[in-house]
C-alpha cells in the first residue's frame, strides 16, 4: 500500500474520514474500487486502534529544573511533555508539510506580509473553555514580551503586528516571510487559556492528556482530555512518561517490558537492540545534529582564529564512524543539511587538518588549555565525542581539557551559560525557523552568541524573497558565513534513532521531526492486543 493510502486508511479507521472519500481518493491514484476496498480491509483488520491502558515511555534529557512552561521547553523530555496537553496552531504533517492544529485553515496577502489563522470552530482547552482568536493573541504576546525568556523569540522578532479578529489571528510581518506557518509549528508556541500569562506552568492547552502528575526530571503521568477534539489521537487512556537519562538503564528498561518505548537508543548499541526479541529499532535522517558550540563574545572564543583552530581539529569522519555507527552524516560547522528544501550542496567541506589547526591556532596567540564541558545528557555519546576530539586537537598542538558535568542540571547550568560546551540541535523544518531560533542576533536561544549585522541583513532578505532560486542563494551565503565566522562546530547530523516494544502498535514514519514520530508517538500508537 503506498504511503498516502496508508494514511488515508488511518483516518477512516479513526473515524475521520468517510469510506466514501476513501475510494474516491484511491481512484484519484488509479486504484480499483475493489483492491482498494481490499486494502482498507486489510488495514481496518491490523490497524483499528485499542482505546484503553497506559503506554509507558523511556525518555532522555528530563533534569529537575525543567518547567512545564512551553515557553521554557529545552530538551526532549519537556518537548515530550508538552505534546501530551498542548498544541500549536499548525504542526507538521508526517508526510510532508503542514496539518492543522488549534488553526483550521490559513491564508496570506499576496506579498506574505499578512497571515491570517482561523481558529478551529468548537476548540475546547481541557478546563473546558472555548478557545478564541484573543487566547492566541494572548499567548504570542506572552512570548514576544520584553522580560520573556522564551525559545520562540527569535521568530517573534519578525512579527511587527498581531490582533484577534473574530475567530481569526492576523498576523503582519516586519517583512514578507513565506515561510511563517512553518514558523507557527515551533513546539513553544503552545496555545494557552490567556495565552497562559496568569499561569503559563498549568499545563493547560488542546492536546489528548491531562498532566497528572508532574515530577520534573523523574516521571509525568498524563490522563485523556475528555474535550479533545481528534479522534486520531490519544488512544491510551494515560500516557506515562519516566525520565530515564542513562542509556544503559533506558535500553534495559525497553528490554526488561518496563517501558514501551524508548528516544535515544545509542548509536553503537543499535544493531545490538535491534536483534533483541520483541524490540524494533526506528531510525529516522533529519535535521538534527550533535554539536560543540562556542560563545563568540567570549574569551578565548571572541577570537575567530581560535574557532578556526578548533574547527579543523576536528575529525569529523572519526565522529561520525565512532559516535554515530553509522546513523547519521557528516557536518560542516553550519546547522542546514539536505533535509532542508532549499539546502545548498555545493558548499566545500570543511576536513580534519591538523597543520590549518596548528596555523589557525598560533596565530590567535592563545596559551594554555581550552576547557570543554560536556555530559551524556548532552547528545549520547558525548563525552566520547569530546575524547575523540580532545586526541585530534592534540595533533595540532593543541590542548583541550575536558570537564565531564553532571546530567541534571546540563540545560540550565552549562548550555547556553558557559562558554564551550556540548549540545545537540533537533532541527528546524526550514532554514528561516533555525536561523531565526538560534542564530540571529535577538534570539534568546542563541547559544553560540553569534552577533553578526550581515547575517541578520541576509535573513531578512530571504523572508522578503519569494523566488525560491535567489532564496536558495542567499540561504547559501548565511551558512558560509556561519560555517567560517560563527562559534558552531557541527561535525555529524545524527539519525533519530527511537525504539518499541511489540506490545505496542500503529508506528508511521514521519518526513522530518524529532524523536519518537516528532513525539507523537506516545498519542498515535496504542496497545497491541
Amino acid at each position: 500500500m503506498s504511503r498516502e493510502l496508508e494514511h488515508l486508511s488511518r483516518k477512516v479507521i479513526a473515524g475521520s474520514m468517510s469510506r466514501r472519500d476513501f475510494l474516491g481518493r484511491a481512484s484519484a491514484l488509479g486504484i480499483s474500487a475493489a483492491f482498494a476496498g481490499t486494502l482498507l480491509s486489510n488495514a481496518a483488520h491490523a490497524q483499528t486502534p485499542n482505546r484503553s491502558g497506559t503506554i509507558k515511555v523511556g525518555i532522555q534529557g528530563g533534569a529537575s529544573t525543567d518547567s512545564l512552561d512551553p515557553a521554557l521547553a529545552a530538551n526532549a523530555t519537556a518537548s515530550q511533555v508538552i505534546r501530551l496537553w498542548g498544541e500549536p496552531l499548525v504542526e507538521l504533517a508526517f508526510e510532508g508539510g503542514l496539518q492543522n492544529r488549534v488553526a483550521e485553515e490559513y491564508s496570506a496577502s499576496d506579498d506574505a506580509r499578512i497571515w491570517t489563522f482561523k481558529i478551529r470552530s468548537g476548540i475546547e482547552f481541557s478546563n473546558g473553555k472555548t478557545v478564541t482568536a484573543q487566547d492566541v493573541l494572548d499567548t504570542f504576546d506572552r512570548h514576544a514580551g520584553e522580560d520573556t525568556k522564551s525559545g520562540a523569540l527569535g521568530i517573534m522578532r519578525g512579527i511587527k503586528d498581531m490582533k484577534a479578529d473574530g475567530d481569526k489571528f492576523v498576523v503582519e510581518l516586519e517583512t514578507p516571510n513565506a515561510d511563517l506557518p512553518y514558523l507557527m509549528a515551533d513546539y513553544h508556541l503552545i496555545i494557552q487559556p490567556g495565552g497562559g500569562k496568569d499561569d503559563p506552568a498549568a499545563a493547560i492547552g488542546t492536546g489528548p492528556y491531562m498532566i497528572e502528575t508532574s515530577e520534573m526530571g523523574v516521571r509525568f503521568v498524563g490522563k485523556k482530555n475528555p474535550n479533545h477534539w481528534d479522534p486520531e489521537m490519544g488512544y491510551a487512556d494515560s500516557v506515562e512518561l519516566v525520565v530515564i537519562n542513562d542509556d544503559t538503564a533506558r535500553v534495559a528498561a525497553l528490554q526488561s517490558g518496563q517501558v514501551h518505548m524508548i528516544n535515544r537508543v545509542p548509536p553503537k548499541v543499535a544493531g545490538l537492540v535491534s536483534r533483541a526479541p520483541g524490540v524494533e529499532v526506528r531510525s529516522t535522517s533529519g535535521p538534527g545534529h550533535y554539536v560543540f558550540i562556542m560563545h563568540c563574545n567570549t574569551a578565548p572564543f571572541d577570537n575567530n582564529d581560535l574557532r578556526l583552530a578548533l574547527k579543523y581539529a576536528m575529525n569529523r569522519e572519526e565522529m561520525v564512524e565512532k559516535i554515530l555507527f553509522g546513523y547519521g552524516s557528516i557536518g560542516n560547522d553550519t546547522p542546514i543539511n539536505g533535509s532542508y528544501p532549499l539546502f545548498s550542496g555545493d558548499i566545500e567541506q570543511r576536513h580534519y587538518d591538523p597543520e590549518k589547526a596548528a596555523f589557525h591556532f598560533k596565530k590567535s596567540g592563545h596559551d594554555g588549555p581550552v576547557l570543554l564541558r560536556t555530559s551524556d545528557n548532552s547528545f549520547p555519546g558525548a563525552p566520547d565525542a569530546a575524547a575523540l576530539f580532545q586526541e585530534s586537537a592534540s595533533k595540532a598542538g593543541i590542548q583541550l581539557e575536558i570537564k565531564r558535568e553532571p546530567n541534571d542540571g546540563y540545560w540550565s547550568e552549562v548550555w547556553n551559560a558557559q562558554p564551550f560546551c556540548t549540545s545537540y540541535w533537533g532541527g528546524r523544518p526550514t532554514q528561516d525557523q533555525m536561523f531565526s531560533t538560534a542564530y540571529l542576533s535577538s534570539a534568546d536561544w542563541n547559544d553560540t552568541r553569534f552577533f553578526n549585522d550581515g547575517f541578520d541583513k541576509m535573513l531578512l532578505a530571504a523572508r522578503a524573497e519569494l523566488d525560491n532560486d535567489k532564496r536558495k542563494a542567499i540561504y547559501r551565503d548565511m551558512s558560509v558565513l556561519l560555517r567560517d565566522e560563527g562559534g558552531l562546530i557541527c561535525p555529524m547530523f545524527n539519525d533519530f534513532i527511537d525504539a518499541t516494544s511489540d506490545k505496542v502498535t500503529g508506528w508511521q514514519e514521519i518526513n522530518g521531526g524529532f524523536d519518537l514520530m516528532n513525539f507523537y508517538a506516545p498519542m498515535k500508537m496504542w496497545l497491541a492486543t
